[in-house]
């Protein structure tokens, strides 16, 4: 299972109020002292940034809230997957439950004018010490720094957002992902999905069959407009005619993203999208 993390620069306002402490008897002008500190902000950012950069890669990392009743899925033990490609971090988390039906990356009194920003929850499966499982939401959350707290907002299902403050901490590369292919048989495997909006998502984790040393994962999506998706060049049909859109797609290396192109009809037209898909046996 995956959990993921994300993470903003919030040192801005930091920076503007110590220019402003720091002002002695003679006050620069408005517009000085507005570039100057904007200068500061933006350097303090860079550094911070740079500092916390990871390679491209999958790795796990702690999801840290300032709330006991947000937290990850007791099976997930506090963490998340975090995917970095092409220096974009990513955080997949997977909740206790299916009670917190949106995330907004931001400030409570600021979702409601933002809802194109609204993360939309994937369903995950989750599966406990005693061999139980349970359907969780899950979300992916766009990560900017690792180590530094961030403003998350989730809307519960009474309809009332709330703001939290969250962090993604201590991230490990996912070594063992790279492994070798596992031995023929089924197995189920956390997916992460990203890329397009972010307004559609892939059901995890997904059925993954072995055989000959080869592995194929079912992807399901969460709409029924997808035609085809195209894997290293080949064209792929979905296997159902009913429901969301479902294909049988090979999978060459487990922990490492996928480049897939799916196209929708949903549109005006139809549109090929390019996504990555991430496999982590579960």
């Amino acid at each position: 299972m995956r959990c993921k993390q994300f993470i903003t620069v919030s040192l801005a306002g930091v920076v503007l109020a110590a220019s402003l402490a720091g002002c002695g008897g003679t006050a620069a002008p408005a517009s000085s002292a507005a570039a100057s500190s904007e200068a500061a902000s933006s350097v303090v950012a860079s550094s911070s940034v740079a500092e916390t950069a990871l390679p491209d890669g999958v790795y796990t990392a702690d999801f840290e809230t300032d709330s006991s009743m947000f937290h990850t899925s007791e099976a997930c033990n506090g963490k998340g997957t975090l995917t970095v490609e092409n220096g974009v971090m990513t955080f997949h988390v997977s909740l206790a439950s299916k009670k917190i039906v949106n995330l907004y990356p931001g400030l409570a009194a600021d979702a409601e004018a933002n809802k194109t920003a609204w993360l939309i929850p994937t369903v995950d499966t989750v599966t406990y010490a005693d061999g139980t499982t349970e359907e969780v939401y899950g979300y992916d959350i766009p990560v900017e720094a690792l180590d530094t707290d961030f403003q998350l907002a989730l809307l519960g299902t009474k309809g009332k957002w709330y703001d939290h403050i969250v962090s993604v901490r201590n991230a490990e590369p996912k070594t063992e992902q790279a492994a070798e292919t596992p031995a023929d048989g089924a197995y189920t495997a956390a997916v992460v999905l990203e890329g397009g909006s972010g307004r559609a998502t892939v059901e995890s984790p997904a059925a993954l069959t072995v055989a000959d040393g080869k592995m194929t994962a079912t992807i399901v999506w969460s709409s029924p407009n997808y035609d085809y998706m195209i894997v290293d060049g080949e064209k792929y049909l979905p296997t159902n005619t009913e429901g969301n859109s479902t294909f049988e797609i090979p999978v060459a290396a487990l922990g490492t993203p996928l480049t897939v192109t799916a196209d929708t009809v949903a549109m005006s037209k139809p549109h090929e999208i390019e996504y990555t898909l991430t496999f982590t046996l579960e």
